[in-house]
């Protein structure tokens, strides 16, 4: 039998999705959403992060912290099948998995030194949620990581953005060095892919914002944005 293997956080990462709705479906797709990793206070020692700015890209694993507890199936049904067709558990990214740990491929934008945080890691192009924990960094390594020919089974780059009809005295509501992350996961659709009404006004939360939206055709149509800090 083998021995069991026990990982903790060394760190967690700061985004801009305080709830799983909008959040890109893989890493790298909304590059210019950015994000900050903060070690733990037990990793947060400079010596670890030596010659890590000499890579533009970073692996991370991480934990489906929302998950945490939930059983795991041998077949999961991809919402990219529409939710009705059943694959098996590791050709798939589903977060219900006998270990939950998910891997992303991030850009490193800088490091940053914080009085009481120490060196933080300013990212771009995160999947991930606010909060999520990070279980190891590990740099890209262009030669051996990147396979251009390789087959993307059931799922393949779609290829498809939306066209963002974003008022402009909405968009004013919007702090300017968010605008480009946002405008970019709106357009690749943050809708559930089995999702296609019209009509139906969406509501994602982002830093601190009620984005308020719905979709016609190939078009995403900003209805309001809304402060949720307003009056707290």
């Amino acid at each position: 039998m083998a021995k069991e293997l026990r990982i903790v956080p060394i760190a967690h990462i700061r985004t801009d999705f305080p709830t799983k709705f909008g959040i890109p479906r893989q890493a790298g797709i909304a590059g210019a959403l950015q994000g900050t990793v903060v070690f733990e206070p037990e990793f947060r020692v400079d010596d670890a992060l030596r010659g890590i700015e000499g890579f533009s890209h970073l692996w991370l694993i991480w934990g489906f912290s929302e998950n945490a507890g939930s059983s795991w199936t041998p077949t999961v049904r991809p919402p990219r099948l529409g939710g009705n067709v059943r694959m098996g558990v590791f050709a798939t990214r589903s977060p219900f998995r006998p270990n939950g740990l998910g891997l992303s491929c991030v850009r490193l934008l800088s490091l940053k030194k914080e009085p009481m945080l120490g060196t933080t890691l300013l990212v771009a192009g995160a999947d991930l949620m606010d909060g999520t924990p990070i279980y190891d960094i590990k740099p890209y390594i262009p030669y051996a990581d990147s396979i251009p020919d390789a087959a993307g089974g059931f799922a393949p780059d779609e290829g498809r953005v939306l066209a963002v009809d974003f008022p402009e005295q909405l968009l004013n509501a919007v702090p300017e060095e968010k605008r480009a992350g946002l405008l970019s996961v709106l357009a690749h659709d943050p809708r559930p892919r089995y999702q296609d009404d019209p009509e139906r006004i969406y509501g994602m939360a982002f830093a601190g914002l009620d984005i308020r939206f719905r979709v016609e055709d190939t078009n995403l149509i900003i209805t309001d944005v809304i402060n949720q800090n307003q009056g707290a």
